[in-house]
């Protein structure tokens, strides 16, 4: 196989395990470029890639914008005080206008859950969701997925722990899906408050103690709480937060001593994790940046990429030199 079987990558949920795989190995194959002189490979000449964000975003704007420059693809950036929201469109009326300009692929993140499904429907070209509400970040979790892969050497059969406000976590909700798909066990902690009731169904198993929790675990991922999404406060502070969930040199002496540290960033240092924890040999955090241009690299390349080059080895061996760099 060398093609998704859908257009759009809006979640996780629509992803087969056999497609998560192509995407991690496509990935694999791509990272190599970014350690080049030159940077670049021409199998997105000629393609135009929008990124439409409704919401800001430093890493995962930057490196959708940065994957599509290392292959090639033309960019137009978009947000939310630049667009013609402010005067009173209406999404639906954003995705005809945009469409209207025939982009190839449109890469969104919006506030409110669904929105990227909501554009798919209204638009010819491809649609990455980039992150929607409280729903799915579908990169992220590849990249994190990658991420563990490259330093664990496998998914399936490892114990994932993810502590944090897993509630309005679109982050968590992509990584329960995709780790599970791959064969992990997934288990989740954070204050009550920050649990959704129904997260078990999702296939994650919810312990609230901390210590408990990262017992056993090969892979450890903090998470930021979500303050612009809670419509009020779910803890008495930050401090009593960081005392009882935050991640420490302390709380790691019950976790495998081999555990691997992962945040999706951005870290509040001393709340979520101390400072030492989040530059520890352990920690792979920067390892996830990274990575998330390579993923997001294969994800353009695998929806736009001509069947004949499809074959992301092809890309990297037939670009070997950097002739296509200017």
């Amino acid at each position: 196989m060398n093609r998704l079987r859908s257009r759009h990558v809006l979640g996780i949920s629509h992803l087969e395990p056999d497609e998560i795989t192509y995407i991690l190995d496509s990935a694999e194959a791509l990272k190599g470029i970014l350690d080049r002189p030159i940077k670049k490979v021409p199998p997105l000449r000629g393609r135009t890639v929008v990124h439409l964000f409704f919401e800001p975003s430093t890493r995962t704007k930057l490196s959708f914008e940065l994957a599509a420059k290392r292959l090639s693809a033309d960019t137009v950036g978009i947000t939310a005080s630049a667009s013609s929201v402010v005067k009173g469109e209406t999404l639906i009326d954003t995705a005809r206008n945009i469409e209207a300009m025939k982009p190839d692929v449109i890469v969104m993140r919006h506030p409110m859950s669904g929105a990227p499904h909501i554009m798919s429907r209204y638009v010819d070209a491809a649609v990455i969701n980039a992150g929607d509400g409280t729903n799915e970040h579908p990169s992220q979790a590849l990249l994190d997925l990658m991420t563990v892969r490259q330093h664990l050497g496998r998914l399936d059969g490892l114990n994932i722990t993810i502590i944090g406000d897993i509630l309005h976590s679109r982050v968590a909700h992509s990584d329960i899906l995709a780790f599970t798909k791959m064969g992990s066990r997934v288990t989740v902690c954070g204050p009550a408050t920050m649990l959704p009731p129904d997260i078990s169904a999702l296939g994650a198993r919810v312990i609230y103690c901390v210590k408990e929790a990262i017992r056993d675990a090969d892979v450890i991922i903090a998470l930021r709480i979500q303050k612009e999404r809670q419509g009020r406060s779910l803890i008495p502070s930050s401090r009593e937060y960081a005392t009882f969930f935050g991640i420490n040199r302390q709380t790691l002496e019950y976790a495998n001593p081999d555990a691997l540290i992962m945040h999706p960033g951005p870290i509040n240092r001393g709340v979520e994790m101390s400072p030492d924890v989040a530059d520890c040999d352990h920690s792979v955090i920067l390892d996830q940046v990274t990575n998330g241009v390579a993923v997001r690299m294969a994800l353009l390349s695998v929806l736009l990429a001509e069947p004949e080059r499809a074959d992301q080895k092809n890309i990297v061996d037939e670009s070997t030199g950097g002739e296509h760099g200017a």
